[in-house]
């Protein structure tokens, strides 16, 4: 690392996947939030495999901008590896992530900034409200965070994105963490620090489509779930448990009433059977999704390939 890379003061890490229509704005009021903090800084743009113009954006803003540099996936990776890349790749001492869609307002940033200047390591943003959201999406982050909690002890702080100001201590504490099923928000809640939140308004997305469907949705819940805690195990072990219970209860019930000349519907066991042999595939789940994460880590595959970098070269100069 060079001398001017280790004096720069803050890194921005932005993952992006075909964000063409929101990234000039996106750059635009970055820019102008940075540089009314008067510190040196760099901007780096995460290309997650982006089909569309988010690329060729890129490279344009890293050659006009020498704040601004850009990393290109070989293929789509996914936002918590687009950011883990960023990561790897920072100069800060401190720094911020934010999405590229604008519903996270850059100009909360200066107030992370104070924040961390006064000590915090970690200045997380938490949301007041949601706009443009629907109902649904509204109503299942609630209920996630929600559980989450539950399941983690509250380890993770609700209504939090990966929207946050971290300090360079912090994030190398992170990138010593190399697991692939990354669920960033808890891996920042885990390594504790000195945490601070920020309270802000989430805005609607300036422009583009979201890019979390639900069953992004569900990936990023079940990462965030089996990733940090094993209550689901001991919750398949007292299901187990309880249909054995169960099962005794009930085969003793037939019995009785089979000794008292009583008859009863097959359909009485077939229901139970069914029951039963469902909670048994739920078991073996949650096994599963267990058992499928040591897969993944004995793979010990890289998190992600880089097919080329701009910016890098230039130095970033005070303004």
């Amino acid at each position: 690392m060079s001398r001017e890379d280790s004096e720069m003061t803050f890194s921005v890490i932005v993952p992006c996947y075909n964000e063409e229509a929101v990234i000039a704005e996106t750059h635009k009021r970055l820019t102008e939030v940075m540089g009314r903090l008067g510190e040196t800084y760099e901007i780096i743009y995460v290309n997650d495999g982006s089909s569309d113009g988010t690329a060729a954006i890129l490279r344009e803003l890293s050659e006009r901008d020498p704040h601004a540099k850009a990393l290109m996936f070989a293929r789509n990776c996914g936002h918590q590896i687009a950011v883990t890349a960023g990561l790897d790749h920072v100069s800060g001492r401190a720094v911020i992530i934010i999405d590229a869609d604008l519903q996270d307002p850059p100009e909360v940033i200066p107030e992370m900034a104070e924040k961390w200047r006064s000590g915090a390591q970690v200045v997380y943003g938490q949301r007041r409200q949601r706009q443009g959201e629907s109902f649904f999406k509204k109503t299942t982050a609630s209920l996630f965070y929600k559980t989450l909690a539950r399941l983690t002890n509250g380890m993770v702080p609700r209504d939090t994105g990966d929207f946050r100001l971290v300090d360079r201590q912090v994030v190398d504490a992170i990138r010593s963490m190399p697991e692939h099923d990354r669920f960033l928000r808890g891996m920042f809640a885990w390594v504790g620090f000195r945490q601070e939140a920020v309270l802000y308004d989430r805005d609607k997305r300036f422009a583009g489509e979201t890019h979390y469907p639900l069953k992004k949705m569900l990936q990023l819940a079940g990462n965030g779930i089996f990733s940090f805690s094993v209550k689901p195990l001991r919750f398949a072990t007292l299901l187990g448990m309880l249909w054995t219970g169960l099962g005794i209860l009930g085969l003793l019930i037939l019995l009785v009433l089979t000794l008292c000349g009583k008859s009863f519907a097959a359909w009485y066991l077939a229901s139970f059977g069914a029951l039963l042999a469902g909670n048994i595939l739920l078991c073996l789940g949650i096994a599963g999704e267990y058992l499928a994460r040591i897969y993944n880590e004995a793979r010990n595959r890289p998190l992600y390939l880089i097919a080329e970098t701009a910016g890098f070269q230039c130095e970033n100069k005070d303004d």
